[in-house]
């Protein structure tokens, strides 16, 4: 048997100034042929579970490629064609029994607002019966190009996404008991017009746990896999919001009835995917009075997992105007600041324009630096790999790093974006997180996979930037209206 199996992977902002070349992905990790399994092997990663399962049935990979790139604008159109084109390549030699792909599922590129679909469309008009596997994102703007190029569709029940290995293990799987005849998957899906806010996404949190836990015990009998996706609605594309997908063993019936079980359950509780704001200085201020540590302190809007520039100055700037101590910020994106910071030497004192490199004309927002004065504490390569439950095995490529302490305040200043999801930010360059009184992350959920588990309070930032939890702060062009909550239900046909 020849398993070919692949992965390609961005989240795409549509409203975020930073460029995705092809760059991005060879600096994330872009692998091709035995290097991708090589990268892959062992990982926690859908496409670790692939080789796996190839492994287990002595299958020959053929890998032709492996790409993710951190969020950002949209994709170019040459990097577009360099990530498909080896897929498309490899898939027309043909000798392939089937795919496993691994891939997200909210790629907006120059050539096609539905990155995924596309390559779906592509790969099947190549090989028509090919029996193929896809994992997405929870974050995923499912599609029918997507759904109808398939043979088995499953997204990651959890945000954040520690349950990756296991999806990818759950629908290959499917995959390989429908080629050896033992199951026919059939899928149902369908979406609601809910543009939910990313912050509400949480599956810890109301209302997707209860849809996650409902999928899940959905799986039974013969439902082989059941996805509720929250969708990204950063990324300006008709298909845009919240969705879901059953796979059952030959019932299109029972695949239907479930799928629209879990959406009318969505619907139903639609407000509650709504974040509700809170002006920065009470936040900021909240937190101050609170006992014990570490406090996290959530700059969400400037999220780089979600597209923002990473170099939004707001929420640090109030940190330090109201004098928290014992703080440590990850991370600040700005290799100028970094070089300067590695030219002058550790222990040397430096006078900085830190961040704010970058503006955002999609929210009318200029960049605007903070001039900061501080020690430099370390410089390294910032080269690490995620020790975590999220990403686990992974090399992290932050690229040159160093930190920068102000006052109390320990910054941590990078020339790749990264978001902290694990503690490897910190303890990488020096830092131990568990032993400081607050911690400022440009996450959203996805520190919960590292710093939830020694936090003692949890505090949401609404500072600036292109991944604003206020979905009336972006101009929409190409989103399928009437949506909620841009616009209001009344009497919708649903």
């Amino acid at each position: 048997m020849r398993l070919l199996i692949a992965m390609m992977k961005h989240e795409t902002n549509s409203f975020s100034p930073i460029p995705t070349p092809w760059q991005r992905f060879i600096d994330w990790g872009a692998f091709q042929g035995a290097d991708v399994v090589k990268a892959y092997r062992g990982t926690a990663m859908p496409i670790g579970s692939y080789i796996e399962l190839a492994d287990a049935v002595g299958a020959e990979i053929v890998s032709p490629m492996a790409a993710e790139a951190m969020p950002s604008g949209i994709v170019s159109a040459e990097a577009y064609k360099r990530l498909t084109d080896p897929i498309l390549e490899a898939v027309a030699k043909g000798g392939i029994d089937a795919a496993m792909l691994d891939l997200h599922g909210a790629m907006v590129a120059e050539e096609t607002p539905d990155g995924e679909g596309t390559l779906l469309e592509r790969i099947r008009a190549l090989a028509p019966g090919l029996p193929i596997a896809v994992t997405c994102d929870l974050h995923a703007n499912l599609t029918r190009a997507m759904v109808e190029n398939c043979t088995a569709l499953i997204g990651y029940k959890t945000y954040p996404h520690v349950d990756m290995h296991i999806v990818g293990r759950q629908v290959g799987q499917i995959l390989l008991d429908a080629l050896a005849g033992k199951v026919a998957p059939v899928m149902a899906w369908g979406n609601r017009p809910i543009l939910a806010q990313t912050l509400r996404m949480g599956t810890d949190d109301e209302p997707m746990k209860g849809l996650v836990e409902a999928a899940r015990a959905a799986e039974q009998g013969p439902i082989l896999a059941a996805t509720v996706f929250g969708g990204f609605p950063l990324a300006d594309m008709p298909d845009a919001g919240l969705s879901a997908i059953v796979v059952a063993d030959g019932d299109a019936g029972a695949a239907a009835r479930t799928r629209d079980r879990l959406l009318d359950q969505a619907w139903s509780q639609k407000e509650v995917f709504i974040y509700r704001h809170e002006p920065l200085e009470e936040a900021i201020g909240r937190a101050r009075k609170l006992d014990g540590g570490p406090v996290l302190l959530l700059d969400h809007a400037d999220n780089c997992g979600s597209g923002g520039t990473q170099d939004v100055m707001t929420v640090i700037a109030e940190v330090l105007r109201q004098d928290l101590p014992d703080v440590a910020v990850a991370a600040v994106w700005d290799p100028a600041s970094v070089e300067q910071m590695a030219a002058a030497g550790v222990g040397s004192t430096v006078t900085l324009s830190l961040g704010g490199k970058t503006d955002m004309p999609s929210i009318g927002l200029d960049g605007a630096p903070l001039t900061v004065t501080g020690k430099v504490k370390l410089v390294s390569d910032g080269e690490w790999v995620c020790r975590g439950p999220m990403y686990t095995g992974v090399t992290v490529m932050m690229g040159k790093t160093a930190v920068l302490q102000v006052g109390t305040v320990e910054i941590v200043v990078v020339s790749r974006h990264h978001e902290p999801w694990d503690l490897g930010v910190f303890t990488s360059v020096g830092i131990d997180p568990r032993a400081k009184r607050y911690l400022v992350l440009k996450s959203r959920i996805h520190y919960r996979a590292g710093f939830a588990p020694i936090g003692t309070a949890t505090i949401t930032c609404d500072g600036d930037g292109v991944t604003t939890s206020d979905n009336e702060l972006l101009n929409f062009s190409r989103l399928r209206r009437p949506i909620y909550p841009l616009d209001r239900p009344n009497s919708w046909k649903i």
